[in-house]
């Protein structure tokens, strides 16, 4: 393993280390170094401290392993590979992704998802441990969306303005969601046995990651949103 202190370099030398290094690479010292990653492929790497913002942005294969909180623009348009945060992270995660996984241990900020898309055979996923912020899968086009709102203490496991402008995709959220106001052109309904079959195989990567308990998680109700309408922005814009 190759392991660099970071603290102070700018992140353009921080992107050169780890295209320079093979195999397993771990970066102490992290703080507030933008674009680490960016682009990257082929690479298994481990941070210490808090990564700035499009931490793994245009992923193209690599395991980025953050061992605290992250940024904003986590896995901004991600092409593949895998995030895995052990702390929090800020708004727009997984902004346009359309492949890889990224999983967080704790709670996501504002728009989470926005964008999210599938391309070709690629499916992009994002796990939530904790809860998400408003206008989570704002305008999602494809991909996967799950929220566990573990240790949420009574917070709901969603902001404002859920699934605003879906038209693709799916979102699994561990809650009944009567507290929940959904827009008219998606449907939130209860999971049924084969939703519960998929979700499991997310939930039990997120399990083994973080060190969870899947027979806890999976007994809980899940509620699974998918679009309605083959014209989601006709009820917005339209006017009858």
């Amino acid at each position: 393993m190759t392991e660099k202190n970071i603290f102070g370099i700018n992140y353009k030398e921080v992107n050169d280390i780890l295209r320079n290094c093979s195999g397993e690479i771990k970066l102490t010292g992290c703080c507030g170094q933008r674009f680490i990653a960016a682009g990257m492929s082929d690479k298994n790497i481990t941070l210490k401290g808090i990564p700035g913002n499009a931490l793994g942005a245009y992923l193209n294969g690599a395991c980025v392993t953050v061992k605290s909180n992250a940024q904003d623009a986590v896995g901004d348009t991600m092409n593949d590979g895998k995030i895995i945060v052990h702390g929090d992270i800020g708004d727009a995660a997984g902004y346009a992704m359309r492949g890889g996984r990224i999983f967080v241990r704790g709670n996501a900020g504002y728009r989470a998802g926005i964008h999210m898309k599938a391309y070709e055979n690629k499916i992009p996923v994002m796990v939530i441990g904790g809860t998400a912020g408003s206008f989570l899968g704002e305008y999602q086009a494809g991909g996967v969306i799950v929220v566990l709102g573990l240790e949420a203490e009574n917070k709901k496991i969603v902001g404002n303005f859920p699934c605003t402008g879906m038209h693709g995709g799916k979102m699994f959220l561990r809650s009944e969601c009567a507290d929940i106001k959904f827009p008219s052109q998606v449907t939130a309904r209860r999971a049924g046995a084969g939703d519960m079959e998929e979700l499991k195989a997310y939930v039990s990567e997120y399990c083994e990651l973080f060190g969870y308990d899947i027979d806890r998680i999976m007994s809980a109700p899940f509620t699974v949103v998918t679009p309605d309408s083959k014209n989601p922005y006709k009820q917005m814009y339209v006017a009858n």
